[in-house]
């Protein structure tokens, strides 16, 4: 088949091959409407292909005899011998490139070489072309090593290789107690990269739900340390908490003491799905906290259709609230909602007195921060004022309770 939108070039052609003995003409075409036409009905052994014709086009002919006519090879004839023209067609699906001016032996041959499953391309553009496609190819064999290596690297995390636990304080706003830790996962391995970015290549390669269950076990193994009246908050993403692995993992854990969070910024694909899942969280005795509330629309959403258990003002509500009559109206809203609903409020990113003070103002009962702890290992011992010690050590805030 021959598509080929000027007339004078299309006789040409025809006349070219109506004059080989082992050439079959089928159909020739002004288009590429028209050419897909005639390729889907004729299904021709080889085409040869105009780059630049209505209607989309040699890439789109080359595109459709791919997808519909499989074993149609496809040879571009073409003005243009830049490598991005080429390129563009070969990764099309053309199998032959001919620049307009090669003689009637050179198309001939090429129609042969086609029909017999082997490439053909111009010499003008055979040298660049090849340089491109080679350099393509490194590239992709650099990306798949990266993965591969990315991947290796994630499944030894996974088995906790190089994972270690921080926890921070939850500390009861009234009275300065303890009431919860917060887990914070840490990668102490190579590249070095914070926690967020671990999850996020994780989930790129398709291990997100592995590495999120192997923090939540490896965090969980510290809940015996913690006094009996403390509980453990863990981090999931709705994704790994609808698995079937987390009610594995259910199963296993005595939940009494445990609130797992989930996020605000991942999407839930099946409230459904996760509301089962969590009533067997709350069966077992487990707790359900909405994480980053008020950072956005989806956290709204967690809260109707989840019911949570604590509801958590994202820092974005927390920092300035002391100072920022929007802020403070927003978290006097959040936490009448909670109230309402029987939720406790826990907010997040504390760092002054300032906002501690008005955070109580707002009754706003529970809270996080560096002001009321770093993240650190856990300890037991007596603590003393001032926030974290220079090794970590979880210690008492010093605040004006009562």
């Amino acid at each position: 088949m021959i598509a080929e939108d000027e007339p004078a070039l299309r006789d040409v052609l025809t006349d070219l091959i109506g004059n080989e003995d082992h050439l079959e003409l089928v159909g020739a075409a002004g288009d590429a409407e028209q050419a897909i036409q005639i390729g889907r009905q004729k299904r021709p052994d080889v085409a040869l292909v105009d780059v630049r014709m209505p209607g989309g086009g040699g890439p789109r002919v080359a595109r459709e005899m791919r997808l519909y006519c499989p074993r149609t090879r496809v040879v571009a004839l073409s003005a243009f011998d830049d490598r991005s023209t080429v390129l563009e067609m070969l990764q099309s699906g053309a199998v032959g490139y001919l620049v307009k001016g090669a003689s009637g032996a050179e198309i001939v041959d090429a129609i042969g070489l086609s029909a017999r499953g082997q490439s053909s391309l111009s010499p003008q553009v055979t040298g660049e072309v090849i340089k491109e496609l080679v350099g393509q190819l490194q590239l992709r064999d650099h990306e798949a090593q990266v993965r591969r290596r990315r991947v290796d690297l994630m499944r030894r995390v996974v088995q906790n290789e190089g994972m270690e636990m921080a926890f921070q304080p939850i500390v009861d706003l009234r009275n300065g107690q303890r009431v919860g830790f917060e887990a914070l996962a840490r990668f102490g391995g190579r590249p070095t990269r914070p926690p967020d970015r671990w999850f996020a290549e994780a989930a790129e390669i398709g291990l997100r739900a592995n590495l999120e269950l192997a923090a939540a076990r490896v965090a969980l193994s510290h809940i015996a340390r913690l006094p009996a009246d403390v509980y453990l908050s863990v981090n999931l993403s709705p994704e790994t908490a609808m698995s079937s692995e987390f009610l594995h993992l259910l199963s296993e854990t005595p939940l009494e003491r445990v609130v797992f969070e989930l996020s605000e910024h991942l999407p839930v694909a099946d409230y459904d799905v996760l509301n089962q899942a969590l009533g067997q969280l709350r069966a077992r005795g487990g707790r359900l906290a909405i994480d980053d509330a008020g950072a956005g629309f989806a956290s709204l959403q967690h809260i109707l259709r989840l019911s949570p258990d604590i509801i958590k003002l994202d820092i974005t509500l927390t920092k300035g609230v002391d100072s920022d009559q929007a802020r403070r109206a927003l978290a006097f809203a959040l936490t009448s909602f909670a109230s309402e609903i029987g939720a406790d409020i826990v907010a997040e990113g504390i760092e002054t007195l300032e906002e501690v003070e008005a955070l109580r103002g707002l009754g706003v009962t529970y809270g996080q921060g560096f002001y009321l702890g770093y993240p650190g290992p856990l300890s037991m011992e007596s603590p003393s004022a001032g926030g974290a010690t220079e090794s970590g050590s979880l210690i008492e805030p010093e605040l004006p309770f009562g």
